[in-house]
C-alpha cells in the first residue's frame, strides 16, 4: 500500500490492529480505546506505535502521551465530518505534536490541501489510483488568507 507523506508518494509500513485482534510486531496503530487499555504493553513492543482517533474522540485524552506516539491517524468515517480538521489543528497548535499526522478513511482528494493547512502531513486514500491527483492538490493555491499551522 502507498500513501502520501511530506508531499511524496511512499510505501506505507504501518498496519492498523483492530481492538479484537492480537497485537503484532512492527509499526502498528491502534484505536484510542485500545491505547488506553494496552498502553504499557504497546510501549514495550519492538516497533513504533500509533493511535487512531475518530471525530468523537478527545485529543486531550492522549495529550500527555504524545511523546510516546509516532503516528496519529485521524479517521474520517464520512467526508462531511469536519471535527477531524479541529483535531489536527489541536495536535499541532495546542500540543505541539511533531510526529506524523495521517488522514485516513473517507475523505476526498480535494480536501488534502485544507488538511495540510491544519497540520496533516500524510494521507492514506481509499483508492491508490487517487494518490497522484491528491498530491497535485497540495499545490492548488499559491495565495492564502491566513497562515498555515505548519
Amino acid at each position: 500500500m502507498q500513501i502520501i507523506k511530506d508531499k511524496q508518494i511512499i510505501n506505507d509500513n504501518w498496519s492498523y490492529v483492530a481492538d479484537d485482534a492480537e497485537l503484532k510486531n512492527g509499526d502498528i496503530s491502534v484505536s484510542l480505546a485500545r491505547w488506553k487499555k494496552d498502553k504499557q504493553q504497546l510501549l514495550q513492543s519492538n516497533g513504533k506505535v500509533g493511535v487512531r482517533i475518530g471525530p468523537a474522540d478527545a485529543v486531550e485524552d492522549i495529550s500527555a502521551d504524545l511523546k510516546d506516539i509516532q503516528l496519529i491517524e485521524l479517521d474520517f468515517p464520512a467526508f462531511a465530518d469536519g471535527r477531524i480538521f479541529s483535531h489536527a489543528w489541536l495536535l499541532r497548535g495546542r500540543y505541539n505534536y511533531q510526529g506524523e499526522i495521517r488522514a485516513t478513511g473517507h475523505f476526498m482528494p480535494d480536501q488534502v490541501f485544507y488538511l495540510s493547512r491544519v497540520g496533516v502531513n500524510a494521507f492514506s486514500l481509499e483508492k491508490t489510483e487517487d494518490l497522484p491527483v491528491a498530491l497535485s492538490t497540495l499545490n492548488d493555491f499559491t495565495v492564502n488568507y491566513q497562515k498555515s499551522i505548519r
